[in-house]
């Protein structure tokens, strides 16, 4: 079984930036996905990364403030998010593919955090 945790996640005002972590339990290859869920809404795709780390996709609303990595000697991927927004407040999940390229969509990860609430006040 693969388990992944997420940490950084907080209370912060709008501009501030946080950065999350997701330690995977074991290494293997993966690619890796931040998704959000905000109360009472859908859980909604933010980015993904390739299991190689050289390919990245972002959602409409985050790209060019969030930026997604990975560091696969740590078994760790990272969510970077700069000038926050009251409407990126959500619980924030990492998410785990067997598949190799980049996913964007909810139904293809195999493993999910329990997740970190981000919360942005204005």
């Amino acid at each position: 079984q693969v388990q992944l945790v997420e940490s950084g996640g907080g209370l912060v005002q709008a501009g501030d930036s946080l950065r999350l972590s997701c330690v995977v339990s074991r290494r293997t290859r993966f690619s890796m996905g931040w998704f959000r869920q905000a109360p009472g809404k859908e859980r909604e795709f933010v980015a993904a990364i390739n299991t190689p780390g050289d390919d990245t996709a972002y959602a409409a609303s985050v790209k060019g403030r969030f930026t997604v990595s990975r560091d696969n000697t740590k078994n760790t991927v990272y969510l970077q998010m700069n000038s926050l927004k009251p409407e990126d407040t959500a619980v924030y999940y990492c998410a785990a593919s067997a598949a190799i390229m980049k996913i964007t969509t909810v139904r293809d990860y195999d493993f999910w955090g329990q997740g970190t609430q981000v919360t942005v006040s204005s």
